[in-house]
């Protein structure tokens, strides 16, 4: 490992910019988080799941194979309202397809 030292007030400079780097970032509309101000836009995997009646597993599934765009912040995963309206019809095909083959969704 390798021991980098320089003087306080670079040290404190340096501390500044990246307290104000957050601050812009938290400033930036898209990046509205649930628990942040102006984050209402924003569905967790509860709402996703309520909203498509679907299981996490499926929802996963739809996230592992591109059908469901998400961001993910941290630990988080965000989906836009936009990108979960456009997979319904998708769903609601799965979920006939099952009901065909005699399975469920």
């Amino acid at each position: 490992m390798e021991i980098v030292c320089f003087e306080r007030k670079a040290f404190e400079e340096f501390a500044m910019k990246i307290e104000r780097f957050i601050q812009r970032v938290e400033e930036i509309p898209h990046l509205n988080l649930k628990g942040v101000k102006g984050t209402d836009g924003w569905l967790d995997h509860q709402d996703v799941c309520l909203k498509l009646r679907i299981s996490k597993r499926t929802l996963q599934t739809l996230r592992d194979n591109g059908t469901l765009a998400y961001t993910k912040i941290g630990n988080r995963t965000y989906y836009l309202p936009e990108d979960v309206e456009r997979v319904v019809t998708k769903v609601e095909d799965r979920r006939k397809d099952a009901r065909y083959r005699g399975r469920t969704i």
